[in-house]
């Protein structure tokens, strides 16, 4: 006999949503583990975590009013899944970015400022695969972004990440709030906030130095 999980198809795509979330947790567990007992090279572990951070960050909001909270989720399902509730809930950025953000922490940069950077970063590529692409939408995220890089002064006033992020400000602020980035434009700011990130990471000091 054939027992449905779902008797339609709101249903279906709720507990498929579910399955999703579960393996991204799953996965980011084992990567976190991977890292602990040097089986990935550090470079890996990043791109990966990174990868799985963005995925949780967009499935959790598109699932907010049915799961909001993870931890819970993970009890509910038996999950013990400590070290990934704490890299995709607690921290959000992986723990090469956390160990270097700690680094700087005793100079006058904190180590919350470049987590703040990151977050900013990753929320702004992410809202753009999403088609987020209005005015209204998009200022905002920039506006942040921009000035947690200026909160950062092991960053210096040419920053590439500081000098795109404000002529894009300023090409914004120019439109009107319920103008849309063409797709060119879209693809454009995604690739200028790409290398921007590429750059904001190199600048940062490693942990052992």
């Amino acid at each position: 006999m054939e027992v449905k999980l779902w008797n339609d198809k709101r249903e279906r795509e709720m507990y498929e949503n579910f399955a999703e979330l579960y393996a991204i947790i799953k996965a980011t567990e084992k990567l976190e583990k991977a890292y602990i007992r040097d089986l990935i090279s550090p470079s890996e572990y990043e791109t990966e975590c990174q990868k799985l951070i963005v995925h949780f960050k967009t499935l959790s909001a598109t699932l907010k009013d049915m799961v909001p909270n993870i931890e819970r989720f993970a009890d509910t399902y038996k999950m013990d899944c400590s070290a990934a509730v704490y890299r995709l809930v607690t921290c959000g950025v992986p723990a090469t970015v956390e160990h270097r953000a700690a680094a700087i922490a005793s100079t006058s940069s904190s180590a919350s400022v470049v987590a703040e950077c990151v977050q900013n970063f990753i929320t702004s590529m992410d809202s753009l695969k999403l088609n987020m692409v209005a005015v209204d939408q998009v200022y905002p995220l920039l506006s942040d972004l921009s000035a947690s890089l200026n909160k950062l002064s092991i960053l210096p006033p040419d920053f590439e990440g500081k000098i795109k992020m404000k002529e894009w400000l300023g090409r914004l602020s120019k439109m009107g709030a319920s103008d849309e980035l063409t797709e060119q434009q879209a693809r454009q700011l995604h690739f200028d906030l790409e290398s921007s990130y590429n750059s904001f990471m190199a600048a940062l000091p490693n942990a052992g130095n």
